[in-house]
């Protein structure tokens, strides 16, 4: 079971919300106050924390993680039932905001390294509109099934953002995801930092913020 989420309110009235997801072994205490700091005060951020589970990549040991990651190779085999349970918690999530009254295409889905793949993923199998998907240092996960498992958001803004110094997930990987996005999204930018590794920059925040004021502008 998920651990409860990192919630930072609105501080004027709440008509957006953005969703963001974090890394392996990470919680969402560790990037709400960096996404807290690029939203508007219409906006309120929500940042969830993985389920505890075995990580096969790393021998096993058990860690935040919103499914098994099996190995680094851009071919080997994938947690399919992980990553189906994960997405429909990532749907769940959506739904809960759209009842309280924020309207789907309102909300930013965002995520960092395998919280960057699921918001992606999940996005991609969202069949209502979302506002945009900001994807850091990742990649689509069973990205030989693609484009024919996305049902929707592939005219929504996309932004990619990768370090070319990535030592964890390869920057090549970075590109080739941008490449197949590419070819059944309408609408993504792959911006690239130089000298960046596995982590965030000031540089990548600013570009982030500008993302988030233009797909989720006051109403």
């Amino acid at each position: 079971m998920a651990g409860s989420p990192v919630v930072i309110n609105a501080s004027v009235k709440h008509t957006a919300t953005i969703i963001f997801l974090h890394g392996l072994g990470d919680t969402g205490h560790g990037w709400a106050s960096a996404i807290g700091g690029i939203r508007p005060p219409h906006v309120k951020v929500v940042c969830p924390t993985a389920p505890i589970m075995p990580v096969t990549l790393n021998a096993g040991f058990r860690m935040p993680s919103w499914f098994d990651l099996r190995t680094l190779d851009a071919n080997g085999p994938e947690d399919e039932e992980g990553i189906r349970r994960a997405t429909e918690l990532v749907h769940s999530m959506i739904e809960t905001e759209v009842k309280q009254g924020i309207p789907s295409n309102r909300i930013l889905l965002g995520g960092f390294s395998q919280g960057g793949a699921l918001a992606v993923y999940s996005a991609l199998l969202f069949t209502k509109p979302l506002a945009g998907v900001m994807a850091l240092s990742c990649w689509l996960p069973l990205h030989k099934k693609f484009p024919d498992l996305a049902k929707g958001n592939t005219d929504i803004p996309f932004v990619q953002c990768h370090g070319d110094c990535d030592p964890i997930v390869p920057y090549k990987w970075g590109q080739m995801t941008a490449s197949c996005l590419k070819q059944f999204l309408k609408n993504i930018e792959f911006k690239t930092y130089r000298g960046l590794m596995h982590t965030s920059s000031e540089e990548e925040l600013r570009d982030l913020k500008a993302f988030v004021e233009r797909v989720l502008p006051p109403e």
